[in-house]
């Protein structure tokens, strides 16, 4: 006859396991020292931000160095620039040239006088050379004409003689009578050839310039 309370088969005895609290603690720990370092990391930024923006900009040295002159010399020293001359004051040194230009007497220089038509492209300097005489010789024998006009100023030359060509008068003899050269001759009465016609009359410069 069977036992009324049978017997209970052998239960295997629960076991309590540890390890889900164990790994709960450990996942709460890294979050826990997950938000400290994002703590840290966001407090230093925003003091780094903080100590960069407290920085003042000093306007004051920029506004000064702006547009000032870089010198050695101090500021005490630096001249104040000139005004501008009006018109009036710079027609004052042409009116003085005009006035300090010496006039020149033909009996200072002797020999004769002749009189030469400005022509086309000629100034007081080309027309000195051609004469052998010197550029202010020749505006102070004309101190009144000081602009050149072609065809219409008539200047004042002084010469050592106007020749005039008799028989066998070539060009080099006439030069050496006067002790100049047949060049000399040729350039003063603006000729290129070694010619002269009998009866001509022929400017003769002086041997050194005047």
């Amino acid at each position: 006859m069977e036992d009324e309370f049978p017997k209970k088969r052998n239960v295997r005895p629960t076991e309590k396991s540890n390890l889900p609290i164990v790994t709960l603690l450990v996942l709460v720990l890294l979050v826990l020292a997950m938000l400290y370092v994002g703590y840290e990391y966001i407090s230093d930024s925003s003091s780094n931000s903080e100590e960069l923006t407290s920085v003042v900009v000093d306007s004051t040295i920029d506004e000064q160095s702006v547009g000032e002159p870089i010198t050695d010399e101090p500021e005490a020293v630096l001249e104040t620039p000139a005004p501008a001359a009006s018109e009036k004051e710079k027609e004052k040194p042409k009116e003085a040239e005009k006035e300090t230009t010496p006039t020149v007497s033909a009996s200072s220089i002797g020999g004769e006088q002749i009189t030469h038509t400005v022509k086309s492209g000629e100034s007081f300097s080309s027309i000195a050379a051609r004469y052998n005489l010197k550029q202010e010789t020749l505006k102070g024998l004309n101190s009144s004409s000081t602009e050149l006009k072609s065809d219409v100023t008539k200047l004042k030359i002084q010469v050592q003689a106007v020749h005039t060509v008799g028989p066998g008068d070539v060009l080099r003899v006439v030069a050496s009578k006067y002790g100049v050269t047949k060049e000399a001759i040729m350039k003063a009465n603006g000729r290129t050839r070694d010619f002269s016609e009998r009866g001509e009359k022929l400017i003769i410069p002086f041997p050194t310039k005047k």
